[in-house]
């Protein structure tokens, strides 16, 4: 394509000569004249047989380009006025035959400088790390370049997913950059500012939006992106994160330093071009993050829309340094807005967190008082999100929604905004179990319930970087909450039980204290039994804190049931019917307690 570009210049050239040389003398001044001003117009080259005017090689477009030269020209010859004599004339005359050749000639070595490709560091290092290729095989050099045999026509050199993006892209040899940039000097001197941009941009943004493409990202609409199914529309998250990088920070840096060499003394046209080459890409970008950001607000999609926020927020210093003309204003401008609409986003995903719980509703009690799915769910989410706790600190403190202050009464004035929300959605979950817990018939339930989740709640808490966040005068709150949970507990099933082992008043009649006693120890036995039996199917999770109860059960009913078995054994009204009546001795009643808090299935384990 170029060769065929240089020939039809010389063919013009040569043509050009021959018709106005009206003698040997003035043909070859003419012919001086193109070699002055171009090195392709060699005298040489020139020189050569010059074309028939029978057989004109181009087409019809050609020839009237020609005829219009031929007619400027004749006006100088006619008038004995040599082109040279002045600048306007010989500027003039230039930038006729600029007109006639520079765009093709343009276009011709853009696709051929494009067919190999030089990659180096900004260090000028070797990267190792990018490569291009196309559909066929390349082969590779001793200097590491790159070359694709196949013609730029049918196969566009792409770049490769990279890790490393301290690089950027020679797209082009430096000789084929030097004739752009001589082209490119004389059309816009000649006011062809537009049309070279034209070609400049349709050449490079083909490569660009191929490159991308290459990278796995594909092109899809807002609303091709909402449809996505969401296992699907993670792994495309996966793929944006990779080509978002790989895009701004080698990618359009590289274009950026092309467009400032092809166009160097014109900056606007340089801006201009720019802009035309990486707007579709960056549009293509930037509407998956929108559509991220405006799509469902489902708890579940929170660390996916993180990690598109965290890249573009990431990314917002090469926005700032690569659109910082002001024909890119609109892109850098539309990213700072989806970013923030990014932001939006997450704290809408934790208001549905917020409406999730407490939406929840109080169906069927967990069998023993065990963790509700919520908790664990809630918790490890909570956890979880803390992982990004620089970035969520960000969208919060970015936020003016404001916390009821009567469900935060405990809420210092220096709290971040984060640890505020942490907070709030954990007095919802309270709130939310509390309702759960009157589920249960048996108010020492119910404790066993509040306590287990109180529990888990204060274990994540203290496991994660909800510790630091929350402070230690939460924890120790909460932790007196799980105390009296527990008292709360024994009051209910060992009280009634331990009034049954009430010694009587010593001032009755013997008979009558021994019959008392008598009926006593039954009903303590009943009692004993029916709590054991039903005790040991509930289950309290936490290793730690059964042994705990169950010392605490110990400390409460052994001394109690020691002194009044020992009285009973003492009365000799009762006789020898005391190992009738003594179901117990103190080892087995301690034994049935550790039996307690155990499961149904004789498993307390709780999935984390």
């Amino acid at each position: 394509m170029a060769e065929n570009g240089e020939e039809k210049l010389l063919a013009v050239a040569r043509h050009i000569a021959k018709t106005l040389g009206q003698n040997d003398t003035m043909a070859d001044d003419i012919l001086q004249i193109f070699s002055n001003f171009d090195g392709r117009f060699s005298r040489e080259k020139l020189s050569e047989k010059m074309v028939d005017d029978n057989h004109p090689r181009g087409c019809a477009a050609l020839e009237r380009a020609v005829n219009s030269l031929d007619r400027q020209i004749s006006q100088y010859v006619a008038l004995d006025h040599p082109i040279w004599a002045h600048t306007a004339d010989s500027s003039a005359f230039l930038d006729a035959i600029d007109d006639l050749i520079l765009g093709d000639e343009f276009r011709s070595l853009m696709d051929r400088g494009a067919e190999s490709f030089e990659l180096n560091r900004s260090n000028h290092e070797s990267t190792g790390n990018l490569s291009f290729d196309s559909d066929d095989d390349n082969e590779e050099n001793e200097d590491g370049l790159l070359h694709n045999g196949a013609d730029l026509d049918h196969q566009i050199p792409v770049a490769q997913p990279v890790t490393d993006y301290d690089i950027v892209i020679d797209a082009l040899p430096s000789g084929t950059v030097s004739d752009l940039h001589e082209i490119a000097k004389r059309m816009v001197a000649a006011g062809f500012v537009k049309e070279c941009s034209h070609v400049y941009s349709t050449c490079r943004r083909e490569f660009l939006e191929e490159s991308i493409s290459r990278l796995g990202l594909q092109k899809l609409s807002i609303d091709e992106v909402q449809k996505m199914p969401w296992q699907e529309l993670e792994d495309e998250i996966e793929r944006w994160i990779k080509a978002a990088n790989v895009a701004l920070r080698i990618l359009f840096p590289s274009e950026r330093r092309l467009c400032d060499r092809v166009f160097f003394g014109f900056s606007s046209a340089a801006d201009l071009s720019f802009m035309e080459v990486c707007r579709g890409s960056t549009i293509q970008l930037l509407n998956f993050a929108d559509a991220v950001a405006i799509g469902s607000r489902a708890p579940d999609r929170l660390f996916k829309v993180l990690d598109v926020f965290e890249t573009l927020r990431d990314l917002m210093p090469e926005f700032d340094s690569v659109f910082s003309d002001q024909y890119c204003l609109v892109l850098r401008n539309e990213a700072v807005t989806i970013w923030k609409r990014l932001g939006e986003a997450i704290r809408g995903i934790f208001m549905e967190l917020e409406n999730l719980i407490q939406r929840d509703p109080a169906k069927a009690a967990v069998p023993g008082g065990g963790l509700h799915p919520i908790t664990r769910y809630v918790m490890n989410y909570l956890r979880a999100a803390c992982r990004s706790r620089q970035t969520l600190e960000q969208v919060f403190d970015e936020s003016n929604r404001v916390v009821p202050s009567n469900k935060l009464d405990d809420r210092r004035a220096s709290s971040s905004s984060m640890s505020v929300q942490m907070a709030w959605i954990m007095e919802l979950l309270e709130s939310n179990l509390e309702m759960k817990s009157k589920i249960y018939r048996d108010s020492a339930l119910c404790s066993v319930f509040m306590m287990n989740n109180g529990r888990y709640i204060v274990q994540k808490v203290k496991d994660s970087e909800l510790e630091s966040l929350i402070g230690d005068d939460w924890i120790r709150k909460h932790n007196a909450k799980v105390r009296q949970y527990c008292t709360n507990y024994q009051r209910s099933s060992w009280n009634k039980i331990i009034g049954t082992l009430k010694l009587d008043n010593s001032s009755l009649a013997s008979n009558a204290i021994a019959k008392s006693m008598k009926e006593k120890i039954k009903s303590f036995n009943t009692q004993f039994e029916d709590v054991c039996k039903t005790q040991s199917s509930w289950i309290v999770f936490d290793e730690q804190l059964r042994e705990e109860m169950r010392i605490s059960v110990s400390r409460l009913l052994l001394p109690a049931y020691r002194n009044f078995i020992g009285r009973l054994q003492c009365m000799p009204e009762i006789g020898r019917n005391t190992d009738r009546l003594i179901r117990y001795n103190p080892e087995d009643i301690e034994a049935r307690i550790n039996e307690l808090f155990e499961g149904n299935n004789g498993s307390s384990g709780v999935r984390k």
